[in-house]
């Protein structure tokens, strides 16, 4: 089955339980997919989590059951699953920027989520090029945070810019010299680890350096990216998330690739001397199975 065919079914999925229980797991079932793959995809497509897609459509309905019923803001919370009306208030002005009660008392302006659709417009990025390559295991040692997915796209870059400003990145940069490893080829790295076996939605965010244990890596946190084989990406760092994007939505769907299960992303960065970060190279290395069919 086409991905877009398995986002569509996503959609649809989504569209018929909005007033009953949605589960990130069930739709990655329903994708045949993880949870982690699903919401790279699923972003990007649309630009949005698949969580927050959910919550913009369920508000988007109570909006209009608010405007066009006379049930009680009580009721309407409970019917979109919340126990609690000032957690649904809360999330309701979040998404339309006005509490319940103020709809109903003023010519109040709400927001309009409609079912999203295709035809999408491609991502259009800087190169399409692609090559399989096999990566002997190695370690990483760096920083890391636990992340899910929504938090990670509102939060993520600001806590990564913070910690680059730091005396820690500084000594993480020390333990090599800036020399690129032996596998990587790269002196800085960011591995995306997803955690398919939490209950919530999360995955392992890592930035660091190709390094053996040793006992200057103590102060640091290690994990062992596996060997795979990846489909390895070029771009400049400032088109590197619109050639994740291209990866995630145009590429997947184009090739008879899978996503390799809980197999970590690996992005590789090659600093230029005297040129801006913006024109440093990245290489995106995601972890890929054939599919069985071919399609």
């Amino acid at each position: 089955m086409r991905w877009v065919d398995r986002i569509r079914l996503v959609i649809e999925y989504v569209e018929e339980n909005l007033v009953g229980e949605i589960s990130i797991d069930d739709a990655a079932k329903i994708a045949c997919c993880s949870k982690f793959h699903l919401n790279r995809v699923f972003f990007s497509y649309f630009d949005t989590t698949f969580s927050e897609y959910v919550r913009r459509r369920r508000f988007t309905l109570a909006a209009a059951d608010v405007v066009s019923t006379q049930a009680t803001i009580v009721n309407i919370a409970m019917k979109y699953g919340y126990t609690s009306p000032n957690a649904f208030t809360r999330s309701f002005r979040k998404i339309h920027g006005v509490n319940p009660s103020e709809v109903r008392s003023a010519n109040a302006t709400i927001t309009t989520y409609r079912k999203a659709s295709f035809p999408l417009e491609p991502v259009e990025v800087e190169r399409m090029e692609y090559k399989i390559v096999e990566k002997a295991s190695f370690n990483i040692v760096g920083k890391s945070k636990r992340f899910e997915f929504d938090d990670f796209t509102k939060n993520g870059k600001k806590f990564w810019k913070e910690y680059v400003g730091s005396d820690g990145y500084k000594s993480l940069c020390e333990l090599t010299d800036g020399k690129p490893g032996l596998v990587s080829g790269s002196p800085l790295l960011t591995a995306y680890f997803p955690d398919e076996k939490k209950a919530q939605d999360k995955f392992l965010d890592v930035l660091g350096v190709e390094y053996d244990t040793g006992d200057k890596a103590t102060t640091f946190e290690t994990h062992s990216v596996p060997a795979a084989t990846y489909a390895e990406f070029d771009c400049l760092y400032r088109g590197a998330m619109k050639t994740n994007r291209y990866i995630y939505s145009e590429w997947f769907s184009a090739t008879g690739y899978e996503r390799d299960g809980s197999k970590p992303d690996i992005v590789a960065y090659f600093p230029m001397p005297w040129r801006h970060f913006s024109e440093m190279r990245v290489r995106w290395w995601v972890p890929i199975i054939k599919n069985s069919d071919g399609v």
